[in-house]
């Protein structure tokens, strides 16, 4: 019996060899390696292309000003403007808004009563009145040149009250 049971014992212990054997061979088998949990990547916005700007309205040309102005009065043997001046003064102050670079000569006159040295002083007031308004307007008092006539150059004759009338005036000029 004891060969019986050697070769019991060896047989017994051949499977168990083959069985541990075969049970680590599964276990050396390569197991594939799980694939990498990558982190979720941003969506990508898509670029739109930038759209041209828009097309530029076609500037208007700048009004070009018009310095063709009535002559601006005086009440008799005064440099008070007479109310009916202010309309053409205001437009002249839009108009020279309008050039900023532009320079002005103010000419004044008067009629032919008086001396002719009150006259002249007479003229020079008229046009310093009128660079006055221009200026309280917020015009520069750079732009004006005063220049005063006196009873010389008359428009009309002086001879009649509505003639005198229309020679007490002051007369805006662009400088050349």
């Amino acid at each position: 019996m004891n060969i019986t049971k050697n070769l019991f014992f060896t047989a017994l212990i051949g499977a168990f060899t083959l069985t541990m054997y075969s049970c680590k061979s599964k276990k050396l088998v390569a197991k594939p390696e799980p694939a990498p949990v990558s982190k979720p990547t941003p969506p990508v916005e898509e670029k739109k292309p930038t759209p041209p700007p828009p097309p530029k309205e076609e500037e208007a040309p700048a009004e070009k000003p018009n310095f063709n102005l009535d002559n601006i009065q005086f009440e008799f043997n005064s440099f008070v403007l007479k109310t009916s001046s202010f309309a053409i003064l205001d437009k002249a102050v839009a108009e020279m808004k309008k050039a900023p670079e532009a320079k002005f000569e103010l000419h004044g006159h008067s009629s032919a009563e008086g001396t002719p040295e009150h006259n002249m002083s007479l003229s020079v007031d008229r046009a310093n009145a009128v660079k006055s308004y221009f200026v309280n307007a917020g015009l520069s008092g750079d732009k004006f040149k005063i220049i005063g006539h006196g009873e010389k150059d008359p428009i009309t004759s002086n001879a009649s009250e509505e003639g005198r009338a229309v020679n007490r005036r002051t007369e805006i000029k662009v400088q050349n």
